[in-house]
């Protein structure tokens, strides 16, 4: 009994090392958050780490952040780091949290809602250092750390220069054995907890690529003490690996179980089940002309809940935590079964959606969309040979802004049909500048509705001021678009591939070239986008409220057809049609869809429409006060005013 008596008591104390959270003394692994209190003025993170196991500080000033320690088993990191991409210099305060997890060797720092990796997840070690401690305080001061936590119990609110926390060395792979055994499989479910709560230890395998080498498939060890399958990960490398290694023959496959400090802290999206890193000492592997291979075997994910496969760029920004689908190709294998095709060496894992928001019809809007920016842009080079034509016999100051508006709507029109073209052939490089030219053109015929709605207003109250020159206009409707659009292209990170995923097949997104799925993406999308098409949108409302009761009680128009296709055509010119974008929600948001996607891709026809019938009726009436101007002015058409006996 006493054999057995011992290895119960083991494990029951390694469970408890592994679970205890609610202690801020001998932890396994460290969590410190705490407020960063900093002056004005460029800030700096300073980063110190040696191999060893003495402890580690977090200390801070007025300008910098610093983290020093000996602490990792093979990690080494002395770099001064500028904030300034964070945007952190105009705030006088800023949280943080690091995270250190002896038995991945890594080390993670949140910052300014960034992710910064100071060291790298790396296979399991022979010893790591752990049950860290906090030390003795340190002095109080105007600038330092405030509100110092350690997994969510707070050590005090007072600003600290710094937090001391020491170490002791253990056994690494004996507590992740001895863990192992005692590990359990948690079914995952799509809820805010999706993870595979096992062990977090790394496992690793090594491959020699001999002279006979022509592929190999690598599998992640067996966790001790489980026979289950649910969560395996196997890695075929490819001849086409050896031949691009050229300093040495040996690969490295390291099989993480997920964990926190894997996660980019997004809440719609979570890394599932198992992470793979690859790599080949010394050398860096990329465009290899037959992909590696890795399938992920998983439990069940929902169909609806989007899969893609991932891989960590370090190549671009060391530091940042970014997981990008740059170079990984995915395909779906049933609802447990994941494969990534990946043309380089790095981390890889699967990225799912929690929030499945994929849009329904996805296919007939877009077939739709497509025939209706190709009429309007026929429409649109129609409608401005008109309008040039007219203005040649026309002195008629509506003719200048009616142009600017067909040539706005052409082009938007234009770039918009050939989005999905562009982004399938030229990527994210071609991308960027599609996507802010299609924001430029999209703007400038907003600016362009919204001159219509003030020179409408213009005639009806200023009868007798004269109307701007038409470079105002063209300044206006043409040069002011283009300030937002050049700041946020400065800003970088606003416009790019954007993958838009339909219901039924959440597998096969439409690409587009437009803003980007970021935060700071969303913003500038609101407050140029948004903020513009409300201000058009209710101007135009009101416009269209004045004219009509303005028209409402003349016999010509009650008794003329004019009257409704004048309404209708007016509700184009001043944009009114894109309200029906804030209508879509609740039970008929299918049937709002479907018709703001026909009126708005169709606007291009619906105005030319408009202005040929206009010019028609002028015909058929001989030329009457009704219908008096063959350019279609709202003046004209709209506000003649009665005639006096």
């Amino acid at each position: 009994m006493e054999p057995r008596l011992t290895a119960d008591l083991r494990g029951l104390l390694v469970f408890l090392i592994f679970l205890s959270t609610g202690s801020s003394e001998n932890d396994t692994d460290l969590s410190f958050c705490g407020t960063w209190r900093h002056g004005g003025g460029p800030l700096s993170l300073n980063v110190n780490l040696s191999t060893g196991c003495s402890g580690i500080s977090i200390s801070a000033d007025h300008s910098s952040l610093s983290v020093n320690g000996l602490i990792t088993a093979q990690c080494r990191r002395s770099q001064v780091i500028p904030l300034q991409q964070l945007g952190l210099d105009a705030l006088q305060e800023t949280a943080f949290c690091l995270y250190w997890e002896p038995l991945l060797d890594q080390l993670k720092l949140q910052v300014g809602g960034r992710n910064l990796s100071l060291c790298w997840p790396a296979s399991l070690q022979g010893s790591c250092c752990t049950h860290l401690s906090h030390g003795a305080n340190t002095p109080e001061a105007a600038y330092g750390i405030a509100n110092g936590r350690v997994k969510g119990d707070t050590i005090t609110d007072k600003i600290m220069t710094a937090y001391m926390f020491t170490g002791q060395p253990i056994d690494c792979k004996a507590l992740c054995d001895e863990e192992s055994q005692g590990s359990t499989q948690v079914n995952m479910t799509m809820s805010s907890d999706v993870s595979n709560m096992e062990h977090p230890c790394a496992r690793r395998s090594e491959v020699d690529m001999k002279e006979d080498f022509r592929g190999y498939n690598v599998t992640a060890p067996v966790t001790k003490g489980t026979t289950s399958t649910t969560s395996t990960t196997t890695v075929h490398l490819p001849l086409a690996l050896k031949r691009a290694a050229k300093k040495t023959n040996r690969v490295v496959c390291t099989f993480f179980k997920n964990n926190s400090l894997f996660q980019e802290g997004h809440t719609e999206v979570r890394i599932l089940d198992d992470v793979v890193g690859i790599s080949v000492e010394n050398e860096v592997i990329a465009d290899l002309s037959e992909p590696i291979r890795i399938e992920f075997h998983h439990a069940v994910i929902p169909k609806l809940h989007l899969r893609t496969c991932v891989s960590w760029d370090t190549r671009k920004d060391p530091l940042l935590v970014n997981w990008l689908k740059d170079g990984c190709k995915t395909r779906q294998k049933g609802a447990t079964h994941t494969e990534c095709l990946c043309n380089h060496l790095t981390y890889f894992t699967v990225l799912v959606q929690l929030e499945p928001r994929p849009v329904r019809h996805l296919l007939a809007l877009t077939a739709i969309t497509s025939l209706g920016c190709a009429v309007s842009v026929i429409s649109c080079v129609a409608l401005i040979v008109f309008l040039c034509r007219k203005s040649r016999r026309s002195k008629e100051q509506s003719v200048p802004i009616h142009l600017g508006l067909a040539v706005a709507l052409g082009l938007l029109n234009l770039l918009f049909f050939f989005t999905a073209v562009l982004a399938n052939a030229g990527g994210e490089s071609v991308c960027v500048w599609v996507g802010a030219g299609l924001h430029y053109t999209l703007l400038s015929s907003f600016t362009w509705m919204g001159v219509e709605v003030f020179h409408t207003f213009w005639l009806v109250h200023m009868v007798f001021s004269p109307s701007p020159k038409p470079y105002v206009w063209n300044l206006v409707g043409f040069a002011l678009p283009a300030v937002p659009v050049v700041v946020l292209a400065a800003v970088g990170d606003v416009y790019g591939l954007r993958e838009v995923v339909p219901s039924d097949d959440v597998s096969n997104p439409y690409r587009m070239c437009w803003m980007k799925n970021t935060h700071k993406a969303l913003l500038a999308h609101y407050f140029t986008n948004m903020t513009v098409l409300v201000v058009l949108v209710v101007s135009g409302i009101v416009m269209l409220f004045l004219v009509y009761r303005e028209i409402r009680t003349r016999d010509e128009w009650r008794q003329n057809r004019v009257a409704f296709l004048s309404i209708w055509g007016l509700s184009c010119l001043f944009g009114t049609s894109w309200g029906l974008t804030f209508l879509d929600f609740g039970p008929l948001s299918d049937a709002v869809l479907f018709l703001s996607c026909i009126l708005n891709s169709f606007q291009g026809f619906l105005l030319m429409l408009r202005f040929y019938m206009l010019d028609w009726m002028r015909q058929q009436a001989g030329g009457s006060a009704l219908g008096s101007s063959s350019t279609g002015s709202t003046r004209q058409h709209m506000l003649q005013p009665p005639e006096k006996s």
